[in-house]
Parts: C-alpha cells; sequence; structure tokens
C-alpha cells in the first residue's frame, strides 16, 4: 500500500494524466520453503520444482523496474531469508536505482529457539543489515492467534516467543515488523465448523470470524507489533471458475483457505467490521473499501469493484523463468522479460477482478477514483451518489492512511494522529449493517 503515497506526489501527477498510477513489482527471488503451511503450494513437502532467479537477472530486472518508474518492489519467495546474503545487496541495488519502496519479510524461521545462546545477538546482526538499508516493509508471517496452532501449521515450534523476543530488537533500530495475516480458517483458533452450506447458519460462520479477526489483532498487539496486514485467501478451485493458471504457488486448494462464494461475503464483512476496533491500537494496511467492494462483487455486483492493474501498473516476476506476468495468478498471460527493451505492458483497459490477491486488488480499488475522475468525473460521482457507503469508506481510507504515514515501516506510530480512530462504543457493538453505517 505505500506506493499509493506517490499517487499525489508531483512526480506522478503526469502519468496519472496518462491513466496509470505509481507501478509495484514482485519478484519471486525462488520458491525454496522451509516451513509446513497447508495454505501454500510452496511448502516444503510440496512435490513441486524449485526454482531460483539469477542476482544478475535480478539486478537487470531492477535496473529496468526504476526506469520505468517503479516505485514499489517486493522481494517474495518461498522464504526471502533462506538466502540471506543474496537478498541484502539486491536491497541494496534496488535501493541505489532509486526505487523508494521495497518491501520483503519472513516466515519466521529465524526466531525459533529463542532460549539458545546467541539468539539476541543472531536477531540483533540482522536488525543491523536490514536498518543500513532503506528496506520500507519488513513483514513477519502469522497465521492464527493461537500460538500453538500457527506453529503446528507452519512447522516452526516456538517461533511465537521467538518474534515476541526479537521485536524490540527490530524496533530499537528503526525496524517496525507488520505481522502479515494469511487469513485461513484457523485465525481465531482451530475451526470447528462444518462449511457454511451444509450448517446453513451464516450468522455463526460470520460471528466465529468476527471474534477470530479481534482476537487475532489483540494477539499481534500484546506481541507487540505496530503494523498489520491481511492477506485475502488465495485459492483457485471449484468455487470460481475462470481463466487463472497460477505461476506463483503461493496458493492451495486445502480447505484451512478454500471458502466458498457466501463465506467470502461473511468472510469480509467480518474484518471490515473489526478493524475500526483497531486503527487506533495497529496501522491497518486492509482499506475497509476494497473489503466493501469484494463485499459487493461476491454479492453479485460484479461491475461494481475496480479491476485489478495487473499487467498496467503492476507486475510478477516469476522465479521458474524469469518471465513477467500480470500477476502470480494470471500465468497463461506471459508478457516476457521485464528487461526486455521491447517489453510492452498490456495495452488495455483492466478487466481482472477472478481473484483476491490483496497486493494487485487493494491498490488498484484505492486509486480507481483518481484515475475515473480524471476520464469521467460524472461517473465517479454517481458511483459516491449511488453507494454513500463506499464514497464514506474509500474516504476514511485515505484519511487513516495518512496518519498512518502511509504505513512506513522505518517510524513507530503516531498514537495521537491515529487516536482520532478510535471508535465510538456504538460501532465496536453494532451489527455488520449498522457498523458500515456508523462507520466515522
Amino acid at each position: 500500500m505505500s506506493q499509493l503515497r506517490s499517487v499525489t506526489s508531483i512526480a506522478n501527477i503526469r502519468r496519472i494524466l496518462q491513466g496509470h498510477i505509481p507501478g509495484q513489482l514482485i519478484i519471486q527471488i525462488h520458491n525454496r520453503c522451509n516451513a509446513h503451511c497447508p495454505q501454500c503450494g510452496m511448502r516444503v513437502s510440496s512435490k513441486i520444482e524449485r526454482s531460483k532467479l539469477d542476482p544478475d537477472d535480478i539486478k537487470r530486472i531492477i535496473d529496468a523496474a526504476a526506469a520505468r518508474g517503479v516505485q514499489a518492489l517486493s522481494f517474495t519467495g518461498g522464504e526471502p531469508l533462506l538466502f540471506q546474503k543474496e537478498l541484502i545487496p539486491l536491497i541494496a541495488h534496488a535501493q541505489q536505482a532509486g526505487i523508494p519502496f521495497i518491501r520483503t519479510g519472513t516466515n519466521g524461521f529465524l526466531f525459533r529457539n529463542s532460549e539458545r545462546a546467541g539468539f539476541e545477538t543472531a536477531i540483533t546482526r540482522l536488525a543491523e543489515t536490514l536498518a543500513r538499508t532503506s528496506l520500507y516493509n519488513f513483514w513477519i508471517s502469522i497465521d492464527s492467534a493461537v500460538p500453538a496452532v500457527h506453529e503446528e501449521m507452519r512447522g516452526l515450534p516456538g517461533v511465537i516467543a521467538g518474534i515476541e523476543k526479537a521485536l524490540p530488537i527490530f524496533h530499537r533500530h528503526g525496524i517496525y515488523p507488520s505481522a502479515n495475516l494469511g487469513i485461513n480458517r484457523n485465525v481465531g483458533g482451530p475451526y470447528h465448523l462444518s462449511p457454511e452450506g451444509e450448517l446453513g447458519m451464516s450468522r455463526r460462520f460470520y460471528e466465529t470470524f468476527r471474534r477470530s479477526f479481534q482476537r487475532f489483532y489483540q494477539f499481534v498487539l500484546n506481541l507487540g507489533f505496530t503494523t498489520v496486514n491481511a492477506c485475502y485467501p488465495m485459492s483457485i478451485n471449484s468455487h470460481q471458475p475462470g481463466n487463472l493458471q497460477a505461476v506463483y504457488t503461493a496458493t492451495s486448494e486445502d480447505n484451512v483457505v478454500n471458502f466458498t462464494t457466501t463465506e467470502k461475503v461473511l468472510l469480509f464483512r467480518a474484518l471490515l467490521d473489526t478493524i475500526p476496533e483497531f486503527r487506533s491500537k495497529l496501522r491497518i494496511f486492509t482499506p475497509r473499501s476494497s473489503l466493501y467492494a469484494l463485499i459487493r462483487q461476491y454479492s453479485g455486483d460484479e461491475t461494481f469493484a475496480y479491476p485489478c492493474r495487473g499487467g498496467i501498473d503492476f507486475f510478477f516476476v516469476d522465479s521458474a523463468d524469469a518471465n513477467t506476468y500480470p500477476c502470480g495468478y494470471r500465468g497463461n498471460e506471459n508478457l516476457g522479460k521485464f528487461w526486455d527493451p521491447q517489453f510492452k505492458p498490456l495495452d488495455q483497459e483492466p478487466s481482472c477482478t477472478e481473484c483476491d490477491w490483496e497486493c494487485f486488488r487493494d491498490p488498484s480499488e484505492m486509486a480507481g477514483p483518481f484515475l475515473t475522475v480524471l476520464r469521467n468525473p460524472r461517473s465517479l460521482l454517481r458511483k459516491f451518489k449511488a453507494d454513500k457507503i463506499y464514497a464514506k469508506l474509500w474516504w476514511q481510507d485515505w484519511r487513516y492512511f495518512s496518519a498512518c504515514k502511509f504505513f512506513d515501516g522505518r517510524v513507530p506510530p503516531d498514537y495521537q494522529k491515529l487516536g482520532q480512530w478510535t471508535p465510538p462504543p456504538e460501532v465496536t457493538d453494532a451489527t455488520s449493517e449498522t457498523s458500515i453505517e456508523l462507520a466515522k
């Protein structure tokens, strides 16, 4: 979400006037991992062909990205820190190339065995190393508010205690990691509800996840996190027929992330309703306007959400072949090498809403009204007038992101600014429909 800060910067006004927003590139440096997450196809037990990009090729991609005006660059895996000695110079290279928003993260394997001698020294060394770079965001994956559940899912025993010990060390070095939740059925603890269709109890499903998200936010807050992000469930399955073909195998058909369309509506509504309770305590990446648009989309209004700008302003580079794709899930649209002088973004209006990859969907939704007002201001006015809830949520999101300094992971939260987002009591106790109506 950091690249959104550039939307209104002078340097990008011309790009916006041309119908584009600041670019984002995600580079999968490799697909190797040492965790056992059932929600990811790259888990250590997966029988997939492992691949890794050559560092020199990655530098070529970075140089091309800088030349093309890309503002946000993410290094992902696999587990990025498995090759820390290669990753750090790549971050430095992106910094020298002039890319302002650089991000990476970890499954947390380095935080195991925190009782061992030398743990604090090792984490201090990592924090010092990252602090010498211009890394903008550093995420740490957390799957559940229950440590035992998270550690069982990841296959990383003792990692939560290590994260709790590590966070103050990072903070002392000016690194404020983000808790990265991959939304799954075990967010609040072991999942006991049957699939929604069997129960036919939508309210119970909603309330379960409402409590789960409350429990999760409080958990990461107690651990010492100041920022939190949510990755929407990624499962390309029979519930979502379409043309997707994943090259980024951070997806799974496991039931832990496999939700029906009806369940997604309830899931996103539960998250939308929970966020206001914690916006004054945590910097929460997730824009409520994007959740609302997804709710509208999965409720049948398929043209409500702004389409993803993957392939137009946002791109994904696969570790298997160093080729570029509109996103990690449109593998049937190979755009070639990003460094190729003949490389061209897709010359078309965005139209894809097939997946829920928040890395691309959220900024597309947040930036959509800016582009619409330039091309067809009356259309935007009609949309805002027809759905005042959406208009209010979108404006609130921008105000909130500004109060969060656009989630700059190198500075602590400004709790004085965040304090204005303390919700009145009636909001936290409201039903889902009312809580949208009463949003600040």
